[in-house]
């Protein structure tokens, strides 16, 4: 029961940070995943409504809060976990979100604070690129 409300809430949430490969145009390269990303607080678009932010740290951790989306009641609200980035994706893991397994990210400049994403298992979206 907790993975299917996992799955019907978070999964699109989380998965906000990755491209189709006919983006490959902007393709965000190492250089600018870290200029665009790091220490900084992506939001991702919440199925429901609302955002769902995700702190990438300069010291390499990933912290999630869905408390303002009310998901508390459901699974586990927050979670941290680390980030890191490989042959031009940006990869993340978490302790208990998605079961912790790792997950990465092909992303695509969107316009001003917009990145494209498309996680490795096809998923696609667009994210808020916050302060």
């Amino acid at each position: 029961m907790r993975r299917q409300i996992l799955t019907a809430f978070l999964l699109p949430a989380l998965s906000l940070l990755a491209l189709p490969a006919q983006a490959e145009g902007n393709r965000l390269k190492n250089q600018d995943i870290k200029e665009k990303i790091v220490g900084r607080t992506i939001y991702l678009a919440a199925p429901m409504g609302g955002e769902f932010p995700l702190n990438y740290r300069t010291n390499g951790q990933v912290d999630g809060d869905g408390q303002a989306l009310g998901i508390g009641k459901l699974v586990k609200p927050s979670d941290s976990g680390r980030w890191w980035i490989a042959e031009d994706r940006l990869c993340q893991k978490f302790k208990t979100w998605y079961d912790g397994n790792s997950m990465c990210f092909v992303l695509s400049d969107a316009g001003p604070k917009k990145v494209k994403w498309v996680r490795d298992n096809g998923e696609t979206g667009i994210a808020r690129i916050g302060d």
